[in-house]
């Protein structure tokens, strides 16, 4: 993540978040040039498509240079920082061989040019920056031009000036650099996606993105001749980064009448993830209504209950709970469907996702290994997901690996929905508003607490018949709270 210069200046490149991601917004510098800095201080926050993390810089010196402004968003492997580590005015630290990182194999996406000077001679394994939740990947960096020529920059977008600093972009490859002698084509998720549909060979492509890149316009371009495009305008020759202005501001129309709101980070992420999950999981939904007074009142006699002293104990807890129980009693839910390998892959753990609406977007952080957690560990697991989800603080590594998930849009006063699945899960359970409403009970009408529950499931993993018995188990338990004990 950082390389040395003949200067002394260290630069720190935008780590590889892993799990296909490929870039990520700068929310926050919270460092300026001619500041000192010391390894593993904190110098921005950034936003993936999965969550805000903070970056911590892996060597001492003062900042001379920031290359991207805030509300800029960065492909991985982009120097977004340069560093004087030469120990001059500024008191930093001598550059040591912890400081530099092992020269890299050349990528076929990146040529070298003349431009940029050649990779120093490899330096003794050391300290290794790590974005927070993930690993170091060995190969994730890779070499840039220093300079774009004016007609391989894209055209610019939109959104106001400031959205990112002109980046260069790769020489035009044949098919072979880019997909043959075991060179992986270099593609977003979603891309590959759309060239699986379509039935086209990444390989074969001739990337027209940044850093080599192939879009979904290539992989539409393969299969039709494209519409012909605008010529891009001349790129200019600096590349020193805009003023510091933040690029995600709304764009409003000059009459007012509209608003352009960038999609971007998690809000971006969550659409093609739902986008791709409808159209790839065949859904099937089912809906009970029931009487949950004895819950409700076994909720307010748990408020008062000194084992519960200091938790959150609210409907969710017991709905959550009432899905494990469903769950323990009907195993064959709780998998996931392996595209690959053609396979179903029965999970023997459940991982609780719980529906988070953030100002970022909505965001499902689950509970590793809630089904082995008492009601009060669950209650305490429940209370820490809200409040780190509601601070914007929830890391990447909470939000992988789910089974299950709850979304409860009760708490917007919906009766109750139709809800997708999050990707690579079987199911997800929508539990709607709790109203007095009337209701026969003990063969009187009388005002009862009733809510709609909705369970969506992946018609592949889960039949008519298996999705029927987890609802109405989960149904079963919250109208007999009682049943926690006996069926647990």
């Amino acid at each position: 993540m950082t390389t040395m210069t003949d200067t002394a200046l260290a630069e720190f490149k935008m780590p590889d978040v892993g799990e296909g991601l490929t870039e990520a917004e700068i929310l926050k510098w919270y460092v300026q040039p001619g500041d000192t800095v010391t390894d593993g201080q904190v110098v921005c926050e950034v936003e993936t498509a999965k969550a805000a993390v903070e970056l911590p810089i892996p060597f001492n010196g003062v900042v001379q240079e920031l290359r991207f402004p805030e509300g800029t968003t960065v492909d991985v492997g982009q120097v977004i920082i340069a560093v004087d580590v030469s120990g001059g005015a500024g008191g930093g630290a001598p550059a040591t061989a912890e400081q530099a990182t092992v020269p890299e194999p050349p990528q076929a996406a990146e040529p070298v040019t003349a431009a940029e000077p050649e990779a120093e001679p490899a330096a003794p394994e050391g300290r290794k920056p790590v974005l927070v939740g993930y690993g170091v990947a060995e190969s994730s960096t890779k070499r840039r031009a220093r300079k774009p020529a004016a007609s391989e920059t894209p055209a610019a977008p939109a959104a106001p000036a400031a959205e990112s600093a002109p980046a260069p972009a790769p020489a035009p490859q044949s098919p072979s650099l880019n997909g043959h002698n075991g060179v992986r084509p270099l593609a977003k998720p979603p891309v590959r996606k759309l060239a699986k549909d379509l039935g086209v060979d990444l390989a074969t492509i001739t990337p027209s993105g940044p850093d080599g890149i192939i879009t979904r316009e290539d992989v539409h371009a393969a299969v039709a001749p494209a519409p012909a495009a605008a010529p891009a305008p001349q790129a200019p020759e600096a590349t020193e980064a805009p003023a510091p202005t933040p690029a995600a501001a709304p764009v409003v129309s000059t009459d007012a009448r509209e608003t352009r709101i960038p999609v971007k980070g998690v809000r971006k992420a969550t659409a093609q993830a739902m986008v791709g999950s409808a159209f790839t999981a065949p859904h099937v939904t089912e809906f009970v209504t029931i009487d949950v007074t004895r819950t409700m009142k076994l909720v307010e006699e748990l408020k008062q209950d000194k084992a519960f002293e200091g938790l959150r104990v609210n409907p969710l807890l017991f709905i959550s709970k009432a899905l494990l129980v469903a769950i323990k009693r009907n195993p064959d839910v709780n998998a996931a469907w392996d595209e690959a390998n053609q396979e179903i892959v029965q999970k023997h753990y459940v991982n609780l996702g719980i529906a988070a609406a953030t100002p970022r977007g909505l965001i499902v952080p689950n509970i590793k290994d809630a089904h082995a957690k008492t009601l009060p560990e669950l209650a305490e697991s429940l209370g820490e997901l809200v409040s780190t989800a509601r601070a914007g603080k929830t890391s990447p590594g909470a939000m992988q690996g789910g089974t299950v998930t709850i979304t409860n849009v009760g708490v917007f006063g919906v009766d109750t929905g139709t809800p997708i699945l999050n990707p690579g899960e079987s199911a997800i359970l929508a539990v709607g508003a709790i109203k007095l409403q009337p209701w026969v009970h003990k063969g009187k009408v009388k005002p009862r607490q009733v809510t709609t529950l909705a369970l969506s499931f992946d018609h592949r993993l889960v039949d008519g018949e298996l999705g029927s018995k987890v609802l109405a188990d989960v149904a079963a338990i919250l109208e007999q709270p009682k049943r926690l004990m006996t069926w647990a």
